[in-house]
């Protein structure tokens, strides 16, 4: 069941340095909400608090609380490797394990998790390809490298790799940014799909694509160089790129800066 995330008062750091401030923010559950803004301005940093995936950097910790339908994530009680099961990502740049065959970039979530079953991990394998819309392009070679896919092929490997485990949320960091536009139409195609059954959370730089995929727009910006980033408006997309409440999303939208 996919799951509904509630952000309260959330302040990200990288030591002494506040990089986010203040979010407050609902993310509905089966949507796609984008994040927006100027580089710089904190999206990914707060994409990565939502799966716990900030305080892998040295430094890196959170004030506020971040709610996963009613649990606390940041509770002491919490396991950040749970979070990170129930709450998948991928990347900007494609990353299958290089010296992992398809199959085994696709199973390998599942394997660290204690599943043995050959037959279990088979059908594992073959529905997630299939969920990643890769199933029929890879389904005769599946022993060989993922690496050797190419660039769109890959990120949707690792969207495979990511659903496999099963979980309720999907984030994504700018997972188009590196690739070429047929091959981003069928991640955007991808992401259409995959929001009947996740709660899909996806950084981008690309307007259009945030436009063409997500139910909802979340506008970051900087107050002033050296400030933290912060949330200035979010609504639906609709309204934003239409109708959006602050001068500066409109500014930002129309490209009169960032």
């Amino acid at each position: 069941m996919a799951k509904r995330i509630d952000v309260k008062d959330l302040n990200v750091y990288y030591g002494d340095f506040k990089a986010v401030e203040g979010v407050s923010l609902t993310i509905e559950p089966r949507s796609v909400t984008a994040f927006i803004g100027p580089s710089g301005c904190g999206k990914s940093t707060f994409l990565r608090t939502l799966n716990r995936m900030h305080e892998v950097v040295p430094g890196g910790r959170v004030e506020g609380q971040v709610m996963l339908d009613d649990k606390d994530l940041y509770a002491s009680s919490v396991d950040p490797v749970a979070v990170r099961r129930t709450i998948g990502m991928v990347f900007q740049r494609p990353n299958p394990f290089p010296t992992m065959s398809i199959y085994d970039n696709v199973v390998s979530g599942l394997r660290l998790s204690g599943m043995k079953d050959k037959k279990a991990l088979a059908e594992a394998a073959e529905k997630s390809l299939v969920g990643a819309n890769l199933w029929t392009e890879v389904k005769d070679r599946l022993k060989k490298p993922g690496a050797g896919l190419s660039g769109g092929q890959q990120q949707r490997l690792c969207i495979a790799r990511a659903i496999a485990v099963k979980p309720q949320v999907l984030l994504m960091d700018e997972p188009c940014s590196a690739l070429d536009p047929i091959s981003t139409l069928a991640i955007e195609d991808l992401v259409s799909e995959l929001k009947a059954d996740y709660t899909i959370v996806i950084v981008t730089h690309n307007m259009q694509q945030a436009s063409r995929v997500s139910d909802r727009t979340a506008f970051f910006n900087l107050a002033a160089t050296g400030k933290p980033g912060r949330l200035v408006e979010i609504d639906t997309t609709q309204k934003i790129f239409s109708n959006p409440k602050e001068q500066a999303t409109e500014d930002y939208i129309s490209g009169r800066f960032g």
